[in-house]
């Protein structure tokens, strides 16, 4: 996940100029003031600035407008694990991947992703469109595991716990007392997990 990474944007003084920023931060802002369920896409786009037909030719729903990284950021754990060394077991290969994608793909976003996150904590059906992209994100991590010469039960457990360690560093880092880096968290919880299985290798 080279990558086309999707750079979200921050509040400023005034608006991003590009059509596509506009939208995500106004419908940002509108499902935290508004509540998702009662903001529309005329909501969004008459916030923006724009048509609606503007919005449709950026997403395909608002629903999206949260989502619309996911790909991008799966590739980028792609990439990361396809570039880590052949002979690495497939938990480290794992680790290596996600910290750094995280490091590309989060890098000062921050307070975006945690007034998104405060969003999809509302919403149950936000919630179910979040875990299955965590769930495509393993798929994708296991059979690239595979692809690189991992048995496929070991594939799977290396992108399971993988992405549970993605989540849980993830978690952690939207909260708002946190002041890490989030590939610090995620190198801190991998080294619990390790911790936790009795493997002390670093």
């Amino acid at each position: 996940m080279s990558v086309s990474v999707i750079t979200y944007p921050r509040r400023v003084g005034r608006w991003p100029t590009g059509s596509r920023e506009r939208l995500q931060l106004a419908a940002l802002d509108l499902f935290i003031e508004r509540g998702y369920e009662s903001t529309s896409v005329a909501d969004i786009a008459a916030r923006a600035g724009v048509t609606e037909r503007t919005f449709y030719r950026h997403f395909g729903d608002k629903r999206e407008v949260l989502f619309d990284g996911g790909h991008a950021l799966e590739h980028a754990m792609i990439d990361a694990l396809d570039a880590a060394p052949p002979d690495l077991p497939p938990l480290a290969a794992v680790d290596t991947a996600i910290r750094a994608a995280a490091t590309l793909f989060f890098a000062d976003r921050l307070p975006w992703s945690r007034r998104r996150q405060t969003v999809i904590d509302a919403n149950p059906e936000l919630q179910e469109r979040e875990l299955l992209k965590m769930a495509s994100l393993s798929d994708a991590l296991a059979a690239r595991l595979q692809a690189r010469g991992s048995a496929a039960v070991d594939a799977r457990l290396a992108a399971e716990a993988g992405v549970t360690v993605f989540k849980v560093s993830f978690t952690e880092w939207v909260a708002s007392e946190t002041t890490s880096e989030l590939t610090d968290i995620i190198g801190d919880s991998f080294r619990r997990l390790r911790a936790v299985s009795g493997d002390h290798s670093d």
